[in-house]
């Protein structure tokens, strides 16, 4: 047994079951607790259809969406989520909500993909989520009063026809 206090995190963990027999005690619960969260977060990027640049890209426009909700609300009062335009936990709840049930159609969609042997359902369904976080991020950056560059509004464009595409493929 390695005399490290470094333990190779797909040792102590494998199948759910805690290996200090074969490994030896970890030397927290700290240990424990972050194998356990890496081999959760590990199964569910696996049901979103794997880490790619898809998935990464919607996850970063999430984040950056829901940040700049919280700027428009609470510094600028300008939220149209609100009466007061200002921070209002329930509307923050609510938005969180919608973003997990993004992440929960992305895994059906990459659950379909894997039946019928093809990427286009998750990818479709990603790019559709993806130009509405950007189309948000925009209105919120506008509310913020900050010019918005034509590249980034041709891109938008472009993704709102790639998403447009994608559901007559479905249709």
């Amino acid at each position: 047994m390695d005399s490290s206090p470094y333990y190779p995190l797909f040792h102590i963990i494998k199948g759910g079951i805690v290996l200090d027999k074969i490994v030896g005690k970890p030397d927290s619960i700290k240990t424990v607790l972050l194998a356990i969260i890496a081999t959760i977060g590990s199964i569910i990027i696996n049901l979103l259809g794997g880490w790619d640049t898809a998935l990464q890209t919607l996850l970063l426009c999430m984040a950056i969406d829901y940040a700049m909700g919280l700027i428009v609300a609470g510094v600028f009062h300008e939220s149209k989520k609100t009466d007061t335009g200002t921070l209002s936990s329930n509307a923050g709840w609510k938005g969180l909500l919608k973003k997990g049930v993004t992440l929960l159609i992305v895994l059906v969609a990459a659950q379909l993909d894997r039946m019928s042997g093809t990427d286009v359902i998750r990818n479709g369904a990603i790019i559709a989520y993806i130009t509405i976080e950007l189309v948000s991020i925009v209105e919120n950056a506008g509310l913020m009063g900050i010019p918005i560059p034509n590249i980034l509004k041709n891109a938008i464009d472009l993704l709102k026809k790639k998403d447009e595409s994608s559901k007559e493929v479905i249709k």
